[in-house]
């Protein structure tokens, strides 16, 4: 057990963690929520930092501390996924092209719009949540981004004939670990929505959207790989904190 997170603390952050890993990757799934949320933890942490030194008078500068604490714990892993994805499926004409492209560690014009969209969107967002002080919905992106990781690994075959770092993940995943997760993201969820009601009702659309996400990347290279996972992560982590930035603050 303790080496599965050792795994998932490993895959989805930089923190030299001390252990051995787990020898079925697909054993580290279930604790994507936890480390989620530790990583959110993290950054909320340092907007806390941010207005015990005066900062709080300035969201927009608070917003961009959050960001960069979050990039630097995963060093843009997922950023790099998510480059990737629009790259590959707007410059690749069919399947094999596409996969191409996206192994290809050269970043295209498609790629570095994406990249400028999410990230000025975060910041946006980040700035709207820090102002009103709904950090809340900072801890629920981080959860529920992780676990969509898990769903999509769980419900999707890999996309890669010759393999590639996420295989073990996806090629071991079943339902048990879905479930695990799961149980992990609502437990999360439910201790958040005393906080924000909201907060819980954010699941239902992200978890669509994340299913329909699937779709189209089965139906376009034929399953999922890391690259696609991690875009996965980016766009609901986006998409929840664009919730919690419409919602604003609670009466």
């Amino acid at each position: 057990m303790i080496n599965s997170l050792v795994t998932a603390l490993r895959t989805l952050t930089i923190v030299p963690v001390p252990g051995q890993e787990t020898k079925r990757f697909a054993d580290a799934l279930p604790w994507f929520p936890l480390v989620g949320l530790l990583i959110g933890l993290a950054v909320v942490a340092v907007i806390r930092a941010a207005g015990w030194i005066g900062l709080y008078t300035w969201p927009a500068g608070t917003a961009i501390l959050a960001l960069v604490t979050g990039i630097a714990l995963t060093g843009g892993l997922h950023l790099d996924g998510l480059a990737d994805w629009a790259d590959g499926f707007w410059g690749g004409k069919d399947r094999e092209s596409a996969l191409r492209i996206m192994k290809d560690p050269r970043i295209g014009s498609f790629g570095g719009i994406a990249l400028v969209l999410v990230l000025l969107t975060r910041w946006a967002c980040l700035t709207r949540i820090i102002s009103h002080g709904g950090t809340a919905w900072i801890l629920a992106a981080a959860m529920l981004s992780r676990f969509m990781q898990v769903d999509l690994a769980c419900s999707r075959p890999y996309a890669r004939a010759d393999g590639g770092t996420a295989a073990p993940f996806i090629e071991g995943a079943g339902r048990r670990q879905w479930l695990l997760a799961m149980a992990g993201m609502l437990t999360g969820l439910m201790v958040l929505s005393l906080h924000n009601p909201f907060i819980g009702l954010s699941v239902i659309p992200c978890w669509i959207g994340n299913r329909l996400f699937g779709e189209w990347c089965q139906r376009r290279v034929g399953g999922i790989t890391g690259d696609l996972l991690g875009t996965a992560s980016e766009l609901i982590e986006t998409a929840v904190l664009w919730f919690g930035a419409v919602q604003g603050p609670i009466a």
